[in-house]
């Protein structure tokens, strides 16, 4: 770990993720359906499901960092877009590896807000300038993370 960065091995994700689980379980909320936000959703999505018992996962496909520390004016919403049939009534967790701007974590509750019964945010790490706060946090940071599955080996 270096000043400016933040490593996580894929050791410490996983011990991360059921921290993260257990504080989703021990507030009560049982989801119904978990939407991940690709890309680094997904791995949250997925063990978050597992621990928690969900079989029901999403995924939307959200494109707004093109480098580090580099994304694009507005997060943008790439097909295929969830059916919100599916989403209708459903308690979701929306699960993200970072909050960072918060941005595309607003998106896609706002995509969720008319069609889902709650809509909660579950995050590994969220950083100080995020403009929303996520419900289930495992760590607060202002560092860059090095996640295992955007990091050259």
């Amino acid at each position: 770990m270096t000043a400016d960065r933040e490593d996580l091995s894929w050791q410490l994700f996983g011990s991360a993720a059921d921290e993260l689980a257990a504080g989703v379980a021990a507030d009560g909320f049982a989801p119904d359906l978990i939407l991940a936000v690709a890309r680094g959703g997904l791995f949250v999505a997925g063990a978050l499901s597992y621990t928690l018992g969900v079989k029901n996962v999403a995924v939307m496909n959200v494109e707004f960092y093109t480098g580090v520390d580099e994304r694009l004016d507005v997060p943008v919403v790439l097909p295929p877009v969830p059916n919100t049939v599916d989403l209708a009534g459903a308690r979701v967790l929306i699960a993200d590896d970072v909050a960072d701007t918060g941005e595309t974590l607003r998106l896609v509750r706002d995509f969720c807000a008319d069609h889902v019964a709650d809509a909660r945010c579950a995050v590994l790490y969220q950083k100080p300038r995020s403009s929303i706060d996520c419900e289930y946090v495992w760590r607060h940071t202002d560092r860059w993370i090095n996640f295992p599955w955007s990091s050259p080996a």
